[in-house]
């Protein structure tokens, strides 16, 4: 584990354990994550934060998803196919990462904060359709397609390469694609998402870029933020999710935005 100051240890667990309450509540806990271990380690190399940052999220994730599969109508056989796919992005993705630089993970992540923030915004009425609703479009086959390929594949890809706000993305993409309600949706993508977090930390750690004694410690209190989340949200429904993702896509965008001007 590297030197860090106790309280620098005591931060960086809190963050853990309040990326995973996101995290399970509307994804994007990286959002929170990345940039604590990016602050708190500025001597690290990205790489080894990156892969660090896996090794914490994929406990949370485990976690949120089991909460998710007991009590939410989780079509599992779906969300194993995009995920699988996804594993498979997340790999290819993660191979990459070890030549990013820190500097470019900042306005990568604020650019695809605004696009989530401008989405949500832009549709009011976005992931509030219950699930099993009569005016409920169906799901064809040209869709589950496209859920796994560009869905499982493409943020599978972004996941390995960079991480930050995959759980989102994967909650609005699903939405979208299988017209899913958002509770629903973040229920799905906490499966898929344990897939590209697999993925991804399989190959950091065959790279050697993971401080396992340091993500080990952080991943208790990030379960235990997940399993939080997962009965938040299930029990307030998908109004509560959706007022919880603008509040955290704002709040990041601020703090990022005023990390890169002070820069």
């Amino acid at each position: 584990m590297p030197d860090i100051t106790l309280t620098t240890l005591i931060l960086l667990c809190l963050a853990a354990a309040a990326a995973g309450w996101i995290d399970a509540v509307v994804g994007g806990g990286g959002l929170l994550l990345l940039p604590a271990l990016l602050l708190g380690l500025p001597n690290v190399p990205a790489a080894h934060v990156l892969g660090t940052n896996k090794a914490v999220a994929i406990v949370g994730t485990s976690g949120a998803a089991i909460t998710y599969v007991r009590r939410a109508p989780v079509r599992v056989g779906l969300a194993v196919r995009v995920g699988l796919m996804a594993l498979a992005g997340s790999m290819a993705g993660a191979f990459f990462a070890a030549g990013i630089s820190s500097e470019v993970l900042r306005p990568v992540i604020m650019v695809a904060l605004l696009g989530v923030a401008a989405f949500v915004l832009l549709r009011p009425s976005f992931g509030t359709a219950v699930a099993g609703d009569a005016d409920a479009r169906p799901v064809t086959r040209a869709r589950i397609v496209t859920a796994v390929v560009l869905v499982g594949g493409g943020i599978g890809f972004y996941d390995g390469l960079f991480g930050p706000g995959t759980g989102t993305f994967l909650v609005l993409a699903l939405t979208a694609v299988l017209h899913l309600d958002l509770v629903t949706a973040s229920a799905t993508a906490k499966i898929v998402n344990v897939c590209t977090n697999a993925g991804a930390l399989a190959m950091f750690a065959y790279q050697g870029t993971v401080l396992w004694q340091l993500a080990a410690l952080m991943a208790v209190f990030n379960l235990a933020g997940a399993m939080a989340g997962a009965r938040m949200a299930l029990s307030r429904g998908s109004g509560f999710v959706r007022a919880v993702l603008l509040t955290v896509v704002f709040s990041l965008v601020a703090k990022l935005g005023y990390d890169q001007w002070t820069a």
